[in-house]
C-alpha cells in the first residue's frame, strides 16, 4: 500500500512540476527546443573530441606497449640463440 501512494505522489508531483514548467516558461516551445538542441550539440562536439582524444591516447600507447614487447621479444630471442651456440659448441 506504501508502495502505491510513493508511485502516485511521485507521478502527480512529476505531472504538477510539468505543467508549471509549460506554464512559467520564459521563451516559446520552438525557442526552447532550438536551445535545448544547441546544448546538445555542443554537449555532442565536446564528447566527440574527448572521445577522440581518449582513442589517440590509447592507440598510442598500445603502439608503444607493442614496440616494447617487440623488442624484448627479439632481446629474449637472441639470448636464446646465444645459449644454443654455446651448448652445441
Amino acid at each position: 500500500m506504501k508502495a502505491q501512494k510513493v508511485i502516485l505522489v511521485t507521478l502527480a508531483s512529476a505531472a504538477i512540476g510539468a505543467v508549471l514548467g509549460i506554464l512559467f516558461a520564459p521563451h516559446k516551445g520552438s525557442k526552447t527546443r532550438d536551445k535545448i538542441s544547441k546544448k546538445g550539440n555542443d554537449y555532442l562536439e565536446g564528447f566527440e573530441e574527448k572521445f577522440n582524444e581518449f582513442v589517440d591516447m590509447a592507440t598510442n600507447k598500445f603502439e608503444t606497449m607493442k614496440e616494447e614487447a617487440t623488442k624484448m621479444a627479439k632481446n629474449k630471442i637472441a639470448e636464446a640463440e646465444e645459449i644454443l651456440d654455446e651448448t652445441l659448441k
